[in-house]
């Protein structure tokens, strides 16, 4: 039996609850009551006990518990639940497997530190412990692969309206799969697919977000790009509210983009973009320098080189000035090629 959510429901409020009461209410015995309070403490989770009182919770625990997640995640299309470690290599590597055996859309991994933690190019992503969040989504869309791309966009709006909910400066998304803050970079996407030639199996939404890191937990190469919500808000982030914030934002776009497609999206996206009308270079795919006129019906971003309007579907874009001359308020959103 699991008793991790029903105990704690218990304990809510710290009020203090015999061994016995608890037992009964659970139908457990004693013995499984201590043993369970035992895992819980050695969560972080602050557990009080007298031998003429019982048991109070006095304080929650500061890690992506599900439990704790799960005060503020509402979902009404997903219907997987919240896997945690510790520490994993990639959040994405164990959603990968957990949706090839089986596991429902919205199956969610979160974990408090990565080993081996990926970006976009190959790149690895930076994941100090219990400072920040490293999740991934599994998705079951009905969708062609080469339309996977715009689910990092779907993702990238509820990144940004999470964001936007929890700290008072205005998040900016660059394309393909940077969310700013600042004018630096404080969380990314990355999506991968599993498919057949005419039919998707299964995505993979990864999403990293600097929460609660400090200027010296970033590698020293990225002190002068890379923030977290906490450097640019000043205050400490609740990681658990955050979570849940955002996996309820990302289960209603989500929701949205299947009802309606990319086109129930773009609205929001322009929303939140910040290249319009900025001097970029494109390499990848395409090679060009060129102005950003915005993004197509497919989420593909348009980019006048000279007298030709190029289409960009993936590729790395970096402005040809430095992001000081961003003015305004932060507007875009991230995808990225699967």
């Amino acid at each position: 039996m699991r008793l991790g959510e029903p105990l704690l429901a218990e304990l809510e409020g710290q009020a203090w609850h015999s061994g016995a009461d608890l037992a009964r209410r659970l139908g457990v015995s004693r013995a499984a009551i201590w043993k369970r309070i035992s895992r819980l403490r050695g969560r972080g989770y602050r557990i009080e006990g007298s031998a003429g009182k019982g048991y109070r919770l006095v304080h929650l625990s500061n890690r992506l518990l599900p439990a704790e997640i799960a005060r503020s995640y509402a979902p009404r299309l997903f219907a997987g639940e919240i896997v945690y470690r510790e520490a994993i290599d990639s959040t994405n590597r164990l959603a990968a497997e957990l949706a090839r055996a089986g596991a429902p859309e919205g199956t969610v991994v979160v974990a408090e530190r990565q080993t081996a933690g990926r970006g976009r190019l190959g790149r690895s992503w930076a994941s100090p412990g219990f400072l920040n969040l490293y999740c991934s989504v599994i998705l079951r869309p009905a969708l062609a692969p080469a339309e996977v791309p715009q689910l990092t966009l779907v993702a990238a709006v509820a990144l940004a309206e999470a964001c936007a909910a929890t700290i008072d400066v205005a998040p900016a998304i660059k394309w393909p799969n940077d969310l700013l803050l600042q004018r630096r970079k404080a969380a990314g996407i990355l999506t991968e697919l599993d498919a057949e030639p005419e039919r998707v199996r299964f995505v993979i939404v990864g999403i990293g977000v600097n929460l609660n890191a400090g200027r010296d937990d970033f590698p020293p190469e990225l002190r002068s790009k890379a923030t977290s919500l906490a450097l640019a808000s000043g205050r400490t982030i609740d990681r658990a509210s955050f979570t849940g914030c955002l996996l309820t934002r990302l289960d209603r776009r989500y929701a949205e983009f299947c009802r309606g497609g990319f086109a129930k999206i773009a609205p929001a996206y322009e929303s939140y973009h910040c290249l319009a009308g900025r001097r970029v270079r494109v390499e990848g795919g395409v090679q060009l320098v060129g102005t950003v006129l915005g993004i197509d019906a497919s989420g593909a971003l348009l980019v006048k080189d000279g007298a030709r309007i190029e289409r960009v579907v993936a590729g790395e874009v970096t402005l040809t000035r430095s992001y000081r001359s961003l003015r305004g308020k932060a507007l875009a959103i991230s995808r990225r090629r699967a």
